[in-house]
């Protein structure tokens, strides 16, 4: 595998930003642009953290797989009223512009998304928003419900800075659009979501999955022992890789 860390200028947030890429460095067919898995961080975390705590790189060696990882700060996703517009960075200007710099597919089937904590919200309300895009997408331990009982006053702030008001009925709400996605004819994406039954995001976890089991979107549930811990999230995207059933390299 190739790790390139890559630093770039954005128009939309106005500076330059960060992610790291891993590519294979052998390719079945060197004409055929790579599958893609963009693969998020949590909220205290940047684009390197994937590298440094996980062996995501020996993971992804497996598959004919390209793995982005941008930097989001702690944003949320969100386009802020009084800050920087994250959401179009990473839905409108990000893809595109990696795949001016790398050979990455453009095509539905050959891109998913996943994630951790904050990042498994960011995944979710990717794949949820923008179902045409994304064929999959999973989030691990993630912060699903933006109204849940994990939200303290110091993330209140961050999340008032981001949306000025409760994120009901927004496409910040993944709620409200898994709700909206299950009563249109978009295509809808294959969901995969894990939590530890020991993290203090479980609760609003099980929420969510009762939510998606409801409107009948194709989502894989699991639990299992554990907190909000590395240990678990290394064991995790293992399986994501598996499931997302992405091409094994040769």
């Amino acid at each position: 595998m190739a790790l390139f860390h890559a630093h770039f200028p954005s128009n939309t947030l106005g500076l330059q930003c960060m992610a790291d890429v891993i590519l294979p460095d052998r390719r079945k067919d060197p004409a055929r642009p790579l599958s893609c898995l963009w693969l998020l961080h949590g909220l205290s975390d940047d684009h390197s953290i994937w590298q440094r705590r996980t062996s995501i790189e020996r993971y992804a060696a497996a598959y004919n797989l390209a793995v982005v990882m941008p930097c989001v700060h702690r944003s949320f996703f969100a386009d802020m009223l009084h800050g920087l517009k994250y959401w179009t960075f990473i839905s409108e200007e990000l893809p595109p512009q990696m795949r001016q710099y790398f050979p990455l597919s453009d095509r539905r089937e050959d891109n998913v998304v996943a994630g951790l904590s904050m990042g498994g919200y960011g995944a979710f309300k990717l794949a949820l928003n923008l179902p045409e895009r994304y064929a999959a997408a999973a989030s691990l331990s993630g912060a699903l419900d933006l109204n849940g009982v994990w939200m303290s006053e110091e993330r209140k702030g961050i999340l008032k800075d981001a949306f000025d008001s409760r994120p009901q009925g927004t496409i910040n709400d993944l709620f409200h659009v898994a709700k909206t996605l299950a009563a249109s004819d978009k295509p809808r994406p294959r969901l995969f979501q894990w939590c530890g039954t020991e993290d203090f995001l479980y609760p609003d976890n099980l929420k969510f999955r009762d939510h998606a089991r409801s409107l009948g979107l194709p989502l894989d549930y699991t639990d299992s022992p554990g907190g909000h811990s590395w240990e678990r999230w290394d064991e995790q995207i293992q399986r994501v890789l598996t499931w997302m059933n992405v091409e094994k390299a040769s």
